[in-house]
């Protein structure tokens, strides 16, 4: 394929993907924005009052960035998760395959709707805490990049997910079991120096920690890890799962009856 058809299939993928979460918004735009309500109004409001400060801000400013995170990271997975394994269960992926599209041209148009539904997500989020908190900026484009990155980051995470998933039982396991922890675990709702030192040092081995204060400091100005080094550990997942998904696809690992 000469580089203007490669786009045209890029585009023609984008599309699709992008379409299919807008024409079921009820189900994939109005249940993140209603759950992290929730969060904002039983954590925030009434936990937090409790609370207090957390690192020298309100509990409700602390929380604010973690929970928008939150929404990016469940909704760029499930978003590709969702619409990969739905082509590889219906065997149209089977066709793509076969055809003259490069599979960095599926990868990254697969990637891209998972980073669109992300950022729509998380600036509907971002649209509900405006009510609970008075958002500051103190950086626009780490919070940008952080957005992006992450977004790409459980993309490719959902990818792979669906490539070994055998039934719709199997798309559950990873968010339920691997995904759920680790976001609960990743600082969204704490800061790590809370922990005795033992379990700081477990904590450092969660990838989402970093990403979680990394977009923090964007609003706060604060964070528990350096910004080099979550800047550092974050483009290390996504080259680690970016090269395991491109062999996966070349293989058709799990793709093909």
């Amino acid at each position: 394929m000469n580089p203007l058809q490669q786009l045209i299939a890029f585009v023609t993928i984008v599309t699709k993907e992008i379409t299919r979460f807008l024409r079921i918004w009820q189900q994939t735009l109005v249940p993140p924005a209603i759950s992290t309500l929730l969060y904002f109004v039983i954590f925030g409001s009434l936990i937090g009052k409790r609370i207090g400060q957390m690192d020298g801000f309100n509990y409700m400013d602390f929380l604010v960035p973690g929970l928008i995170l939150m929404s990016v990271i469940n909704a760029s997975y499930q978003n590709v998760v969702g619409s990969f394994f739905g082509a590889k269960w219906g065997k149209s992926i089977e066709e793509l395959l076969v055809s003259p599209t490069p599979i960095v041209i599926i990868l990254l148009a697969y990637i891209t709707g998972g980073v669109a539904r992300g950022a729509l997500v998380g600036l509907i989020v971002t649209g509900v805490s405006l009510f609970f908190s008075d958002l500051q900026i103190h950086s626009l484009p780490v919070l940008f990049s952080i957005v992006i990155l992450t977004a790409i980051l459980f993309s490719l995470g959902g990818l792979m997910n669906a490539i070994f998933a055998k039934t719709f039982d199997d798309v559950s396991i990873i968010p339920t079991f691997v995904l759920l922890p680790l976001t609960y675990l990743g600082g969204v709702f704490y800061s790590i120096h809370l922990l005795p030192d033992f379990w700081q040092q477990v904590s450092m081995a969660n990838p989402i920690l970093y990403m979680v204060n990394a977009f923090r400091f964007g609003f706060l100005g604060i964070s528990d890890v350096s910004l080099l080094v979550s800047y550092g550990m974050i483009l290390f997942f996504i080259a680690c799962l970016s090269i395991a998904s491109l062999y996966l696809l070349a293989r058709s690992r799990g793709l093909r009856a």
